[in-house]
Order: C-alpha cells, then sequence, then structure tokens
C-alpha cells in the first residue's frame, strides 16, 4: 500500500505504497517524550502519520495506528493471514454478489455511543463520498450498495463477483467510524477524533501529537476476536532517522523498535546481546515502473517502436542481478523476488526467473545483446531512471547505485539516475516525467490479487500506459473464481502474462523485522503484515 491518488474500477487495491504506499516511510519528527512520561511499553517506529482519518490516508503509518484503535468487520487473528469475523459474528457471501454481516449485539464505542449497522454503512459511505486523494477508497470500487436491515445486519451488494471482498473487509478500507464523531462529507481532525473518544478497537488514544507522540490506553469495550490488550498503556514515538531509531533501542529508550531500520542497523543489532531481533514474512515488494509512453522508443517517442520497447525492458530484465542487490545493499533482508507475487502466496509463481537471465535467476548479458540485436536496437540505450529515497529509505541510494552499475557494466546502457523528493514525485510520476522508476508496495491484505489487480487493471495507479484485455480478463476471471485451485491457477497465468510484458520488473521481496528488549513478550511477525501491540507485555 501507498499513498497515492485515486484510481479506477476494482480488482484494484491500492497505490504505491500500498505503498501506498509501500514502503519504508520515515518520520516527520524525533520523538519528544521524555523517559519519566513514558509508562507501560513504548514502540519506536520511523513511519509516517497522514492522517488518523481512515478516509484521508493509505499508508503504512497511518494504517499502524489505525489498526489499533479502531475496529473491522473482519480481521486477520495472530498468526495466520486468514480473515475471520472480528467485531462481526459472521460474515458470508450470500450469492455471488452479495456479502452478508451480522454484528455482535451490544457493540460500543470508547465514548459509550453505541456501534451499529448504521454506523459501518457511514464508514464505507463517507469514504466514497469524500473521495480524498490520499483515500483507500478505490478498494471499495466493487461496492454498489449497502443496506443495513436490522441495527446489526451489513449487506454489502458488489458489481460483480469477488473472492477478495471479506479481505478487502480487514484493509485501509474497513476500519469502522462513529457517525456521531465523524463527519460525513469531509476529513475528520485527529484531535476531534481524540477528544471524541471515537475509538472501539484494542486501543484508545489518549494523547496525540501527529508524527512526534502517541499515548494509547486500552479499551475496555472492545469485544472482538483479537481478544483484550495485554499491556495497559503503550506509548509510541516517532524518529526522523533510522539511526536514532536503533539507538533508542539499544539504551532501552524504547521497548520494540518497529519500521524501519537500516540493513546495517539491523546487521549490528543482531550482535547486541541487550535486544532480541524478530524476523517474520514480508509482503513489501520493490520493483522499476516502464513508462510506456517516454521509455527508450515508447510511444510518445519520436523514435516510436513497440517491439523495440518490448526489447529494452526484456534486456534490463535479463542484466539486472537480484542477488547482488540483496547481498551487497540489504544484507539479505530483502531476497530476490521474480514475480509481482511475491513468494508465500497461493498462486505465486517465478516467470522471471525462467524467461529472462540465465533461466535461473542470474543476469546473462549475452542473451540481452540478443534480445536487442534482434529487435534491431543498436548502440547504447539512454535510461533514466528516477527513485525516492525519502520516501522507500535512504539505502535506495545505494540500491540504485548498484543498478546503474549493473545496467552500465553489460555495455548496453547508459543510465542517469535522479532522486525526488516524495511529494513531488508522487505526482510527477504520474505525469509521464519519468521514463523508468522505483516503486514499492506493501500489500492492503495477504492474497495475491492484492499484486496483480494494483498494476494491471485497465484504470491502475501506477498510470503507466499498459492495458492489456488478456491479463485485465484473467484478473477479473481469478476474483470470482471461487475454487481455489482453479483460482491459482489463474493467478499464475496472469502472471506469466505480464512477465512476457513487462509492465513493472519486480526485483527485492522485504522481511518483516522487528527489534525488542529482552524483557519484551508477546512480539508475533506474521502473514497478516500487521503489527499489533496488543498482544505485547514485559
Amino acid at each position: 500500500m501507498a499513498s497515492v491518488s485515486k484510481w479506477g474500477k476494482r480488482g484494484i487495491a491500492l497505490g504505491a505504497g500500498a505503498a501506498a504506499t509501500a514502503l519504508v516511510l520515515t518520520g516527520c519528527a524525533s520523538s519528544s517524550v521524555s523517559d519519566t512520561e513514558l509508562n507501560g511499553l513504548s514502540i519506536g517506529t520511523t513511519d509516517k502519520i497522514t492522517s488518523l482519518d481512515p478516509a484521508g490516508s493509505y499508508d503504512n503509518g497511518s494504517f499502524a495506528v489505525q489498526n489499533q484503535v479502531f475496529p473491522f468487520l473482519m480481521n486477520t487473528p495472530v498468526g495466520s493471514p486468514d480473515v475471520k469475523p472480528d467485531i462481526a459474528e459472521s460474515g458470508e457471501f450470500t450469492n455471488d454478489t452479495t456479502y452478508t454481516v451480522k454484528l455482535k449485539s451490544g457493540l460500543k464505542f470508547a465514548n459509550g455511543h453505541d456501534l451499529t449497522s448504521s454506523d459501518v454503512k457511514f464508514s464505507f459511505e463517507r469514504e466514497l463520498k469524500i473521495n480524498n486523494e490520499n483515500g483507500p477508497q478505490s478498494l471499495l470500487a466493487n461496492l454498489k450498495s449497502i443496506e443495513t436491515p436490522d441495527a446489526t445486519t451489513v449487506v454489502f451488494t458488489l458489481d460483480h463477483a469477488d473472492q477478495t471482498w471479506p479481505q478487502v473487509l480487514s484493509s485501509p478500507a474497513g476500519p469502522i467510524v462513529d457517525e456521531e464523531v465523524f463527519s460525513a462529507d469531509k476529513l475528520t481532525s485527529a484531535a476531534d477524533i481524540v477528544k471524541g473518544k471515537a475509538f472501539a478497537g484494542q486501543y484508545e488514544i489518549t494523547s496525540y501529537k501527529e508524527n512526534d507522540t502517541i499515548q494509547y490506553s486500552a479499551n475496555p469495550e472492545y469485544d472482538g476476536l483479537l481478544g483484550k490488550a495485554k499491556t495497559k498503556e503503550v506509548t509510541a514515538s516517532y524518529y526522523t532517522k533510522e539511526t536514532d531509531l536503533k539507538l533508542a533501542v539499544q539504551k532501552g529508550d524504547v521497548d520494540v523498535a518497529y519500521r524501519s531500520l537500516t540493513p546495517t542497523d539491523i546487521a549490528d543489532l543482531r550482535k547486541d546481546d541487550s535486544v532480541k531481533v524478530y524476523d517474520g514474512p514480508g509482503g513489501e515488494i520493490r520493483y522499476l515502473v516502464f513508462n510506456f509512453n517516454t521509455q527508450p522508443f515508447g510511444a510518445s517517442q519520436s523514435d516510436a517502436d513497440e517491439a523495440k520497447a518490448l526489447a529494452v525492458r526484456q534486456a534490463v530484465a535479463d542484466v539486472v542481478d537480484r542477488e547482488k542487490i540483496a547481498k551487497d545493499v540489504y544484507n539479505n533482508t530483502y531476497s530476490p523476488v521474480y514475480s509481482m507475487v511475491p513468494d508465500g502466496l497461493t498462486g505465486a509463481a517465478k516467470p522471471f526467473e525462467e524467461l529472462y537471465g540465465n533461466g535461473k535467476g542470474g543476469p546473462d548479458v549475452d542473451k540481452a545483446k540478443e534480445t536487442l540485436s534482434k529487435a534491431g536496437v543498436t548502440g547504447k540505450v539512454q535510461l533514466d531512471i528516477q527513485y525516492a529515497p525519502d520516501h522507500y529509505g535512504s539505502t535506495s541510494d545505494d540500491e540504485y547505485a548498484e543498478l546503474k552499475t549493473q545496467l552500465e557494466n553489460s555495455g548496453l546502457f547508459s543510465v542517469k539516475i535522479q532522486s525526488t523528493v516524495y511529494t513531488t514525485y508522487a505526482q510527477e510520476r504520474t505525469k509521464d516525467s519519468y521514463p523508468v522508476y522505483q516503486l514499492g508496495w506493501f500489500p492492503d491484505f495477504s492474497d495475491a490479487d492484492n499484486y496483480l489487480s494494483p498494476f494491471f487493471t485497465k484504470d491502475n495507479f501506477v498510470q503507466n500506459h499498459y492495458d492489456d484485455p488478456e491479463i485485465q480478463k484473467l484478473i477479473s476471471e481469478e476474483q470470482q473464481e471461487s475454487d481455489k485451485d482453479k483460482r491459482a491457477q489463474l493467478i499464475e497465468q496472469a502472471q506469466e502474462r505480464e512477465a512476457t510484458q513487462i509492465s513493472t520488473l519486480p526485483l527485492l521481496q522485504g522481511k518483516s523485522v522487528a527489534v525488542a528488549g529482552k524483557d519484551v513478550k508477546g512480539l508475533t511477525l506474521d502473514s497478516s503484515y500487521k503489527f499489533r501491540y496488543a498482544t505485547l507485555s514485559k
């Protein structure tokens, strides 16, 4: 997931994490909380909060906070990627395009307001109405209507069958908010949300200083899948620099450091006996995007040639050495990935490993030369590559320097790399300003579709002019297919189709890493990709 402008019909999930927004986001302020102010358990992060209001954010930093304080109809239990009812008693498809949820009775927000089906309807409809440029409403593109026949029943009617809908209800589009506190047609300020105690998750927020400190208190009203919080009080502190976060967890100023530490810092911390490093599955991927209009021989270029443009993309895929980047730049905190669907998800394949380079994941310069020659490409190809280290981490400088070296050492490319601050980057990349550029993705939910539909449907968030009816048909079919084996086959076919065209070039798959003091218990990193404060204790 990531913060991006909205894009069209779903199969959609989210953008430039998800990476938004996905994604290493750098905080805006260093923590100002003193040791004497910290009670209970403390957490440090460099993530950035875009908005406390779920309708105004689509990024890791904001969602990490929302996960602690807002309830969801469906959620992922600790240790599992599969969703189950959270504040709901049940959720099921009553026909192909109707999903019915029954809420638990007697639900309340921390302020004492009743939580009913009316709040649920309000929460989803306001996201669509507000339509904020940084919001998650694209995840709801398949939503046709919502009915609430009684106080505990919610009926979602979809435009078309979609097996991922229960997962959507657990995603950044899924937090349920209090209609007596939140505005129906504009974003609600963090101050009003906190003052209104409009929370019904495992925690409520008692003090909020955006991108500085947040103090949480366990919410006794929460009655959902995840159970009561283990620790009554939690303080989250936001750091600007990864090195400051590293020092904070080493010195015990924070009990847990999560997102994000540099590979070098993580390697050093593994040698420190005062802390423990936790490794978990990572859904984050890093990849290159080719703009089909402005890349070499692209459709809007004076020498436009579709066959030559494809050959350039294929030659880049032949030359890239993912293993070297993972080892030399990231100390193996990332691993090579050979599809936009990362390893570990149902339907994941490795078409880029088989189709390009030496057929085993490594580079093959001679193969790249042959590919370019057959297409009639002569001389060195000029590649202009853009990246954003303030959004994807300072190590991006080393990553793209290494990529430039690999491409130029092949003798086939002349490469210019340039970094841009993300506030500019996010706008310019969708205006055809960058022929080739960096993006990252962190999933909205643990399903292969969330790595396909955001990128390869007709109106996708990448907006690189890739438009292939065949892959769009495969994505539509896998979304609607209820047979798991048949759906996995369709997912594999979609990956294979994209790999022959290379709209995006997958490079690395991230691992999830947290560091904690030796007295911390209950830290869990699982394939839900959600970091839960409520399991922690010391």
